[in-house]
């Protein structure tokens, strides 16, 4: 997907889906840990049944545990506040945590309980590739999800230079991770919300922060793999809620602007994106909210049309007036079209089109200079109202015609039937193919007028 520059297939997601997403995803994250900040395993369908059973069973939280939980987020907090400590927090707080758990003896769960960390690393082995049809359609799945997540986290982690996130490039890094991870037994990975929190908060600020992470985790797993699992689950909760805390914190002001803009549809994308994390898989969040930006994309782009008058002043200018309802007979009317790329809006522009009924001897000049493409359902519209217009004993000519508009309605046969004459194309200069359209239908009525006489 990346080499074929995909990647920006993300530009459909808007920022209102972005900003629920993020916060829904690190709202996740605080949740994923109640049990290791109380010891109790909650049950449930979906996160939300599980904080509804965690909550409804606070007898049963072991205290303990909940203790070393608030003790290491209250540290962690005080050490982010001191300018000098900020970048080493995590650092310091996994330590000397798990010091003081290890020399008092305390009793919680640790990292012991739910693995085993051997001191080597995994060997190098080959893939069963009589594998590759049954996996296919799976490993697309996986594939596809890890690079939504991962193009989350490069929104609501924006690169610290300013510089712009490819999100193609992005794809081919995934990728070519997981291909070489698949040598030493890796399971599929993508982009971790989690993770890319603690970075930044360790100081990471490009690319080889995360190359070195890398590098220093091989090294400790070498050298003290079987150390690891001495860490206190509680620790590393109290340590992810810290994180997930900064990643909505951060999302704040996006969430505000989006109020602020008093949309509902924004507004109503990003709740609902926010909400469904709580109930349904990740993978499926981000799919969700993609395809309500692609409905607030359409519903955006319907609302774009708008239709005015251009009216010819004596001075020789311009003035721009709300559309005309009718056509007056024996005169030119000029139509500035904005807004007509798609298809929706077709009918939008019958409905505030003047009618042609009654407009004997009437031109109406329809100006398309913001229209960059035409729809097959537009061409026959305008072929339509430019019959009805010449039933009349009206004519329709288009003023500031592109290039490829223009192409469209030649292959079309548009042009036979609203003849090529009567079509102006756009030029360099401003209002000049206006202008040229002004004098032919000017030229036109007088023609018109001395044939009736």
């Amino acid at each position: 997907l990346g080499i074929l520059r995909l990647g920006s297939i993300v530009n459909f997601v808007s920022n209102a889906v972005m900003t629920g997403f993020v916060a829904g995803a690190s709202l996740l994250i605080i949740l994923g840990q109640e049990h290791h900040l109380t010891g109790y395993s909650p049950v449930g369908a979906n996160q939300w049944q599980k904080t509804i059973d965690w909550l409804q069973n606070v007898g049963q939280w072991d205290m303990t545990t909940v203790a070393v939980a608030v003790s290491v987020i209250v540290f962690m907090v005080i050490l982010k506040r001191i300018r000098p400590l900020e970048k080493f927090a995590a650092i310091i707080v996994l330590l000397v945590a798990t010091i003081v758990v290890k020399l008092f003896q305390i009793p919680v769960e640790l990292v012991a309980s739910i693995a085993t960390i051997p001191n080597s690393l995994p060997p190098f082995m080959l893939p069963d590739f009589s594998l590759v049809p049954q996996l296919a359609l799976g490993s697309l799945s996986v594939a596809l999800v890890a690079l939504a997540q991962g193009a989350g986290i490069s929104t609501a982690v924006p690169n610290p230079d300013g510089s712009k996130a490819s999100a193609s490039r992005d794809f081919v890094g995934e990728g070519l991770g997981n291909l070489a991870g698949s040598f030493f037994q890796s399971m599929g990975t993508g982009g971790s919300l989690s993770r890319t929190g603690i970075s930044v908060g360790a100081g990471a600020n490009g690319r080889l922060g995360g190359v070195f992470a890398g590098l220093w985790l091989g090294l400790i797993v070498l050298l003290f793999g079987s150390y690891a699992e001495l860490v206190p689950l509680a620790v590393i909760g109290g340590m992810l809620t810290v994180i997930g805390v900064e990643l909505i914190m951060a999302r704040v002001p996006s969430a505000r602007l989006i109020f602020r803009t008093g949309e509902w549809g924004p507004i109503a994308a990003m709740a609902i994106t926010f909400l469904t994390a709580l109930f349904i898989p990740l993978q499926y969040t981000i799919f969700l909210g993609a395809a309500l930006s692609l409905m607030l994309y359409v519903v955006a782009s319907a609302k774009k049309f708008n239709l005015q008058e251009a009216v010819r002043l004596d001075d020789g200018g311009w003035e721009m007036r709300a559309a005309p309802k009718t056509l007056t007979p024996g005169q030119a009317t000029v139509i500035v079209v904005q807004g007509l790329d798609f298809f929706a809006e077709v009918p939008t522009l019958d409905d505030q089109m003047p009618p042609t009924r009654g407009a004997k001897g009437a031109v109406a000049v329809l100006v398309l200079r913001d229209m960059h493409r035409i729809s097959s359902t537009a061409i026959r519209w305008l072929e339509r109202y430019a019959k009805n217009l010449k039933a009349e004993g009206g004519l329709l000519i288009l003023a500031d015609v592109n290039a490829e508009v223009m192409a469209t309605l030649t292959k079309s046969g548009a042009v036979e039937v609203l003849g090529a004459e009567n079509i102006i194309p756009a030029t360099k200069r401003i209002l000049e193919a206006e202008e040229q359209a002004w004098d032919a239908a000017q030229a036109w009525l007088r023609q018109a007028s001395g044939a009736a006489q």
